[in-house]
């Protein structure tokens, strides 16, 4: 099936408008043959003659004067869709955002993004959802607004934005016996260790700075989030690895941790937001994500 062609919509248009060859082509910037083989096409597709002459001039025939409301209404219809969104209220906005992020975000910031997204848009809801092992996948398909998480690959087609910098720092109950003394090498080993992973590993970078120096650790309980470790410290004299503003974020809240720096070289994490290109442009979305960095204080 072939597929009209839209051109003729806007030049019946101005030829409705106009009522003449000429001042339709003056208005289209066409020369008039040009505007009369155009008018030759309407004509073949729509089955009438539209204007006919009578005398000097040229007079829409009964199907031209039952198309005109249309055919401006879809010409008007089709600019609105093409132009700019220039009359953009957030606070009428209705809008489902669906966030990817674990909790080294939504621990710390996660409310604010809340109280902010309330305030500004109270008709739009918010939705974290945990992050996965297949982030540039869950981007490229578009179905999530945004994904929050540590600097990776994720495609060249996936735009990215840097939010914050931290650091990896330990993590032990207030009085933990591991504060008796200079924190070395060899005392942060021979503690027994909390792995924070999602896919169950017990090991990571941190055994990679520890066999540099000939040392190792023991890893007595793996839990899927950050969460799940900090809470496991209260009770126990188990020590965990968690980025700096996570250890903040607990103390804040009153619970009764005390960090402590790393005694080996860590590598500092870069937390990004990420998007499917076809948000790029869109105002509620570029709005989302101000928010979130403002947040972040990006």
């Amino acid at each position: 099936m072939q597929l009209p062609d839209l051109n003729l919509l806007i030049a019946l248009d101005a030829l409705l408008e106009e009522g003449s060859v000429v001042g339709a082509a003056q208005r289209m910037h066409l020369s008039a043959p040009a505007m009369s083989r155009t008018l030759a096409r309407i004509r073949d597709a729509v089955g009438d003659p539209i204007l006919v002459k009578i005398g000097r001039r040229m007079v829409p025939t009964p199907r031209a004067l039952a198309l005109r409301d249309q055919v401006r209404a879809s010409v008007e219809s089709a600019v609105r869709l093409l132009q700019p969104e220039r009359d953009f209220d957030i606070a009428t906005l209705e809008r489902r955002f669906n966030l990817q992020a674990n909790d080294t975000f939504t621990s710390p910031f996660g409310g604010a993004v809340l109280d902010r997204v309330r305030r500004e848009a109270p008709r739009s809801v918010l939705r974290f959802e945990p992050a996965n092992d297949i982030d540039a996948h869950v981007v490229l398909e578009g179905n999530t607004d945004l994904l929050i998480t540590s600097m990776r690959p994720l495609g060249p087609d996936i735009h990215m934005q840097t939010l914050f910098t931290t650091t990896i720092v330990g993590l032990a109950r207030d009085d933990h016996p591991i504060f008796d003394e200079e924190i070395t090498p060899q005392r942060f080993a021979a503690c027994d260790h909390i792995s924070v992973s999602r896919r169950g590993l017990a090991t990571g970078p941190i055994d990679g700075a520890l066999a540099a120096l000939g040392l190792a650790r023991t890893v007595s309980l793996v839990v899927p989030s950050f969460h799940n470790g900090v809470f496991a410290l209260g009770a126990s004299d188990l020590i965990s690895a968690v980025p700096e503003h996570v250890a903040t974020a607990a103390q804040a809240l009153g619970i009764r941790v005390r960090p402590f720096p790393i005694p080996m070289p860590l590598e500092t994490i870069v937390v990004i937001q990420a998007w499917h290109p076809r948000f790029q442009s869109d105002p509620a979305h570029q709005w989302l994500r101000r928010v979130v960095r403002e947040v972040c204080g990006a």
